[in-house]
C-alpha cells in the first residue's frame, strides 16, 4: 500500500444532511473529501461516515488525523 496524498493541508467544512457519505482515505479524489473511486489498486478504501443529524463538520484532507474523517 502507498501512503495517501495530502489533498488539501486545511479540513473541507461542510454542513452536512443526515445520511450516508463515503470519505475518501486516499487523498488521490477529485470530488474531496468525497471518494470518486480513484483509490483503485492502490489498498484503500473509502470510510464510511453516518450523519444521523444536520450539523457542521471539518473533514480531514491532509489525510494523517488520528480522527478520521475528521480534522484533528
Amino acid at each position: 500500500m502507498t501512503d495517501a496524498v495530502i489533498a488539501e493541508r486545511r479540513p473541507a467544512v461542510l454542513e452536512l444532511e443526515p445520511g450516508e457519505y463515503w470519505w475518501c482515505r486516499c487523498g488521490r479524489s477529485q470530488s474531496q473529501p468525497w471518494c470518486d473511486g480513484s483509490h483503485a489498486g492502490t489498498g484503500f478504501e473509502p470510510q464510511r461516515f453516518d450523519v444521523a443529524e444536520k450539523k457542521r463538520f471539518a473533514l480531514c484532507q491532509c489525510k494523517h488525523s488520528e480522527k478520521m474523517p475528521l480534522c484533528d
